[in-house]
């Protein structure tokens, strides 16, 4: 007489990934209306901003020059203008740039308020933290080439044309518009680590991924750092990819801290 086979229970169904904490299901449209509202907001912001800082444009002006009319000759320490209508344009301009410094926060709320729906509760929580150093490390990298990058930047650009034969005479629309070039580059170039650090978090990036490409991206840091500086004198390179790179390390850091850990492996059938 035959034994009956004890019948093993099916395989549970594998449990559906976990979704987003308040997850709100849109569309592709809702989306697209979503970021018009962020960007509409993110805009009014920096028109607040833009009137705040209008009042004391001229001031502005007079002190982002400073390292300019520092580097000329002494009792040539002028810039000049080509056109009637180059003054406004340049107060335009900085009243523009002035206006996104003084919103980056909101900006970076905005930000936050759409892509925040598809994150989980863990990484909501790390909003305020993120937009604190966020801005903070904006702010520094733009103090960082002002007061240490540009008194070394515009000496050295000029000692390239020293010639009795040549006389500087420099443009204020042009050279704003390195200044604040340079001001903005230097403030993007800080948010390294908060960018590594939120992109490890939603798992696009992981911490052994960039150890293992540590000597590229020193490479990469140097040449980027050799294409935005102004000059390409050893130590203004210098002031450019050091930071670059100490950023690169502590995203490292902080991907190793705060990054999605990976599911650990389902246990092998008895």
């Amino acid at each position: 007489m035959s034994e009956t086979v004890p019948q093993l229970p099916p395989p549970p169904p594998p449990s559906p990934s976990p979704e987003p904490e308040g997850e709100v299901k849109l569309s592709f449209l809702d989306h697209l209306r979503d970021l018009r509202v962020r960007m509409v907001r993110a805009m009014l912001g920096i028109a607040i901003g833009m009137g705040l800082v209008g009042g004391f444009v001229p001031q502005i002006v007079d002190h982002l020059m400073k390292p300019v009319r520092d580097a000329l000759p002494a009792g040539r320490q002028q810039l000049v203008y080509t056109s009637a209508i180059e003054p406004m344009m340049v107060y335009i301009k900085v009243a523009m740039y002035g206006g996104v410094f003084v919103a980056a926060p909101w900006v970076l709320w905005q930000l936050w308020l759409f892509i925040a729906p598809g994150l989980y509760k863990r990484e909501k929580k790390v909003v305020f933290p993120f937009l604190f150093w966020g801005t903070l490390l904006f702010y520094l990298g733009a103090v960082f080439c002002f007061e240490l990058v540009m008194p070394q930047a515009f000496p050295a650009m000029l000692a390239f044309a020293e010639s009795d034969t040549l006389s500087p005479m420099l443009s204020l629309s042009e050279q704003l518009s390195l200044v604040l070039a340079m001001l903005l580059g230097f403030g993007v170039v800080f948010e390294v680590p908060v960018v590594i650090a939120f992109l490890s978090m939603i798992g696009l990036v992981q911490w052994r991924t960039l150890a293992k490409y540590r000597r590229i991206a020193i490479i990469v840091n140097v040449i980027a750092a050799a294409i935005i500086t102004p000059t390409g004198d050893p130590l203004n390179l210098a002031l450019m990819a050091v930071p670059m790179i100490v950023f690169y390390e502590v995203g490292i850091v902080l991907a190793r801290i705060l990054g999605k850990k990976p599911a650990p492996d389902a246990a092998p059938a008895a």
